[in-house]
């Protein structure tokens, strides 16, 4: 069995409340659940209003599957949010 994780940050300049954060934290916490069937939440920065910190894991056979997943997941965060995302961690257990 292999354990894929990644955590994302994305920057969001242009959002002012946590009101507004959580509007865009839902949606693509739902949308990249369906999609991908991953487990995905937001793991940290809660109470800053312009970072988003999520966190993801898949569990498959294959190491390649995993890290093909986590590649189809960063590219689906990178179209379906207007903020910058970066990878702080990438692992395979």
């Amino acid at each position: 069995m292999i354990i894929g994780s990644m955590t994302l940050r994305i920057d969001v300049p242009w959002v002012h409340s946590l009101k507004e954060k959580r509007q865009i934290v839902k949606s693509l916490i739902a949308k990249g659940r369906q999609k991908f069937n991953i487990s995905l939440a937001e793991v940290s920065a809660q109470d800053y209003h312009q970072s988003i910190v999520l966190g993801m894991a898949c569990v498959t056979n294959e190491t390649r599957v995993a890290d093909r997943t986590m590649e189809q997941v960063l590219k689906f965060m990178e179209e379906n949010s207007e903020g910058e995302v970066f990878v702080l961690v990438r692992e395979f257990r």
